[in-house]
């Protein structure tokens, strides 16, 4: 690399001869002025304003304008006469920890060579000096007629030295920050904090100049013939926030989305567990309530039916018109018995009296059977006595049948 200044570093009483090389590179793209009528280009020329005539360069000096427009010539020499101690020398003046130099002080940078076999030793001594103290060098250099601030650093096994601006050059933020009492929710910082979570760090190395290369582009369309499709631009907003609790949100989702992310930091604000998947959820589908009964009553029969086969060894009977309800008695012999009654609607109700009249008919006398066949001669006469009631019920329900049907036919007469 062509060094663009050649001098000393002044550490003490040491002295460190040295190269100054620019550490930076401007990559933008630069356009020349053109005449649109015929693409001539257009060039600035010097010219005197008293008699319009263009000016060499030799011919051309300084001077200062006065405030009343005066002219104050200033040579070559009279710069000369003034003290510039640092017109060839880096003069180091104190090491201060990094974090005292305000980074809108820092200017441009630039790399030091040593100039010279002599000057490898003193520049590694100076170079592991400031690795030791995790300071940095502050210093005064002239450069281009002016002296100027420098911090030193190290870079590597490189000295650094970044252009530092004077103090009085730093204006003050006066009139910048909003206006009035602005306050924020947790919330909001909460979110804010997700975001930067979520955008995390980056590799410097990594980005790029993406206006640049589209401009290349252009230019390579251009000189190739090819016609220019104007780019889709996305729409940004306009600045405008409306909501900035939703703002943040749709932040935190693009940015996990342009990251390939998944969001696993949903769960956590509703209450999950945070392990990174989402839990599928289904819908629940509602059962119509003709099924749901007609299901409930199936179980609810084949259950009961598995008690009576078990007891009385018959198959329960199942009614049509609804739920089988089962009910089981114990008797006083001990047995236990298992009834079923289907649950009717109220028109059929008054049609089975009859039988429900002769059902607790047969319960009493077999009650009674019951008993006296405990304390007589056991279980058989109560056995015949439950026969004859059973006979008594179907001789009773097939009377009631039969008038039920008379009475359907005179009715129907």
């Amino acid at each position: 690399m062509r060094s663009i200044w050649n001098g000393a570093i002044s550490f003490g009483l040491v002295s460190i001869p040295i190269k100054l090389v620019n550490a930076t590179e401007n990559h933008s793209i630069h356009f020349r002025q053109i005449h649109l009528a015929d693409g001539g280009r257009i060039r600035y020329r010097k010219v005197c304003e008293l008699d319009e005539e263009e000016v060499g360069t030799g011919d051309i000096g300084k001077a200062y304008e006065d405030a009343d427009g005066t002219m104050i010539p200033i040579t070559d020499e009279d710069l000369a006469q003034l003290p510039l101690p640092t017109a060839k020398t880096i003069e180091i003046v104190a090491f201060v920890p990094a974090d005292q130099i305000d980074p809108l002080q820092m200017d441009a940078a630039y790399y030091l060579s040593a100039n010279g076999v002599p000057a490898a030793k003193p520049y590694t001594l100076l170079r592991e000096a400031l690795k030791r103290s995790n300071k940095v060098a502050v210093a005064k250099y002239a450069l281009r007629g002016r002296e100027r601030l420098g911090m030193l650093r190290v870079v590597d096994d490189v000295i650094a030295m970044h252009g530092l601006l004077w103090p009085d050059e730093i204006r003050a933020p006066e009139g910048v920050a909003p206006d009035g009492d602005v306050t924020v929710r947790d919330a909001e910082l909460d979110l804010a904090d997700a975001l930067m979570d979520t955008l995390g760090e980056v590799d410097m190395d990594s980005l790029h100049d993406d206006y640049r290369e589209a401009v290349e582009e252009l230019i390579a369309a251009k000189a190739s013939g090819e016609n220019v499709r104007p780019a889709e631009t996305e729409d940004a907003g306009g600045g405008k926030v409306i909501d900035l609790i939703a703002a943040l949100e749709n932040s935190v989702q693009a940015a996990r989305k342009s990251r390939g992310e998944q969001d696993a930091d949903a769960q956590d604000a509703d209450g999950g567990d945070g392990d990174g998947e989402m839990a599928d959820v289904h819908p629940i589908k509602k059962t119509a309530g003709k099924s749901t009964g007609k299901s409930t009553g199936k179980s609810t029969g084949r259950s009961a039916g598995k008690t009576s086969e078990g007891s009385t060894g018959k198959e329960p009977e199942r009614s049509s018109g609804g739920a089988t309800k089962k009910t089981t008695h114990r008797t006083p012999t001990g047995k236990t018995v298992t009834r079923s009654g289907s649950s009717t609607t109220k028109k059929s109700a008054p049609k089975s009296t009859g039988a429900k009249k002769s059902t607790s008919t047969a319960k009493k006398s077999s009650g009674r059977g019951a008993s006296s066949g405990s304390s007589g001669s056991g279980g058989s006469r109560a056995t015949g006595k439950k026969t004859a009631a059973k006979k008594q019920t179907s001789s009773s329900s097939g009377t009631t049948a039969k008038k039920t049907t008379a009475t359907r036919k005179r009715a129907s007469a």
